[in-house]
């Protein structure tokens, strides 16, 4: 099968150059017969639209019609399933690339805008789950979460280590990557937590209560809405492609020091290819145009008020905490941050008990000064206890029973 130009240049090599059939033979590489028939037609070869071949599938096309009005995403398996039972003896092959062309007519996909965002307009936040349990001490490990978040304009980010899921913790981990990050946002962005979202689309008072004092807005995303999330997601995934291999840590401390330092270092002084700029150079700006932190950040510490038992300890998170036994049957304020416990004497305001929180489970911690003071007590206890008791009379009464 010669082209036009071919047919032209083979004409030409015979008329106009004289060359034998087996010289333009060896010149074009085809046959002897294609050079002949090139010769023997007056006019340019012409090779029209082929009629299309009957498919095994057109009889069957009627019912996929069907089958993705009905549900436009119904899988090609379950298609061929209900046309094999009608007949259909074609491959798989032919079938899905005919329902891949076919689908997004019945089920246009979603797409997704280019979104721009303004120097300090939002910041997002989500938990990320850590592949390994954390060392907490006592050769114990304790499943944490990282609160992780993200500028929308500088995509700085920055991350901190919890051990629940509850409002205060999770709260915390937001003060201490705003505090990170180093200004207040307009909005922050969540997705449906149970920390931050009661139903309905409506935020916890714990969450409206944290974003009324720093002055934020806030948009907490639809369900499922994973996609608008998705600086995130993409942080989430460098995290555990650069900083999460090849790394120990000793204990909680030393994980969210690393993590500071990996975000300080790595992450954010980076080429950021989606921005096309460097996240931390960005973020130097956009602080400019954010307000900024409030001399304290919101006291997020749970507080309580109990009595001291008299076995003088306090039971938080699986873990007893000795308090000042001497204030045994007087009521205290707990209070308890995410690193660590004390309690106070409300009605003189003593030091009953500070402790180190442990993020370990199931021990008793006891101050040194606590012990004292109960063998103390125990002590004087005993010695009241051995005494016996005797009466102590007046010497007169005694001379009054000697005869003079």
């Amino acid at each position: 099968m010669v082209q036009v130009q071919e047919w032209a240049e083979i004409r030409a090599m015979k008329s106009v150059e004289g060359l034998s059939i087996k010289e333009i033979v060896r010149r074009t590489g085809h046959s002897r017969n294609t050079i002949r028939a090139a010769l023997r037609s007056s006019e340019p070869p012409s090779y029209g639209p082929r009629a299309p071949r009957p498919s095994k599938l057109d009889p069957f096309k009627a019912t996929i019609h069907q089958l993705l009005a009905d549900d436009g995403r119904v899988p090609s398996q379950v298609i061929r399933e209900r046309i094999a039972e009608a007949g259909y003896a074609g491959g798989k092959t032919i079938l899905d690339d005919y329902v891949r062309e076919l689908r997004p007519v019945f089920a246009p996909p979603r797409t997704f805008q280019r979104t721009h965002y303004e120097p300090g307009e939002l910041v997002q936040f989500d938990l990320w789950e850590p592949s390994a349990p954390i060392p907490v001490g006592h050769g114990q490990l304790r499943r944490g979460w990282v609160v992780s978040s993200c500028s929308g304009y500088s995509r700085a980010g920055a991350g901190a280590l919890i051990f629940s899921k509850e409002a205060p913790d999770v709260l915390w981990g937001m003060s201490r990557c705003l505090a990170r990050l180093g200004a207040l946002p307009g909005k922050v962005v969540w997705d449906r937590e149970g920390a931050i979202h009661r139903g309905g689309g409506q935020p916890t008072d714990a969450f409206a209560a944290f974003c009324g004092s720093l002055g934020l807005g806030w948009v907490i995303l639809d369900r499922g809405d994973c996609q608008a999330k998705g600086m995130l997601e993409r942080l989430h995934d460098f995290i555990e492609r650069s900083f999460e291999p090849a790394r120990r840590f000793a204990n909680p401390l030393d994980y969210q020091d690393q993590l500071d330092r990996w975000f300080a270092e790595r992450a954010n002084p980076r080429l950021h290819r989606g921005i096309r700029a460097v996240p931390t150079e960005r973020l130097a700006s956009e602080r400019q145009r954010m307000r900024p932190l409030p001399q304290a950040m919101p006291d997020l510490d749970r507080r309580w008020v109990t009595r001291v038992p008299a076995q003088p300890y306090l039971r938080w998170d699986t873990n007893d905490y000795s308090l000042d036994p001497r204030l045994a049957g007087r009521r205290v304020e707990v209070r308890v941050s995410q690193r660590e416990i004390t309690a106070v004497a409300l009605d003189t305001g003593e030091l009953a008990a500070r402790h180190r929180r442990s993020f370990a489970k199931h021990l008793t911690l006891t101050d040194p000064s606590h012990q004292r003071e109960l063998d103390e007590l125990r002590g004087e206890r005993k010695r009241r206890q051995r005494e016996p008791v005797v009466e102590i009379r007046p010497l007169a009464r005694y001379d009054a029973l000697i005869p003079a």
